[in-house]
């Protein structure tokens, strides 16, 4: 599942450290979870985390001794949304931007 188009328009390694974390909505992703779905540098792991975090889009919880990082409720699509991909977004997967 990917983030709501609204915040699409981000930073590569940011949306695909938030669609990570959109598909694991429930458990939430540690730090390794993250590296692990995301194919970059983990320096640019940690700034996408660090503007996601400024910008109100995760957040981050610490029990048990373990650091767990989930998207806000605002950043999941709603299922009609997930159903029917908007031609901007088909255009946005096919074109660089």
């Amino acid at each position: 599942m990917q983030a709501k188009s609204t915040y699409r328009d981000r930073d590569e390694t940011e949306l695909a450290v938030l669609d990570a974390l959109v598909d694991a909505r429930e458990e939430g992703l540690t730090i390794f979870e993250v590296r692990a779905s995301v194919d970059a540098p983990i320096d640019d792991i940690e700034d996408a985390l660090a503007a996601l975090k400024a910008d109100d889009l995760i957040r981050v919880t610490n029990a048990d001794s373990e650091t767990r990082i989930y998207p806000h409720d605002r950043v999941i699509p709603d299922e009609a949304e997930t159903d029917d991909p908007s031609l901007v977004d088909a255009l946005r997967e096919k074109l660089p931007f």
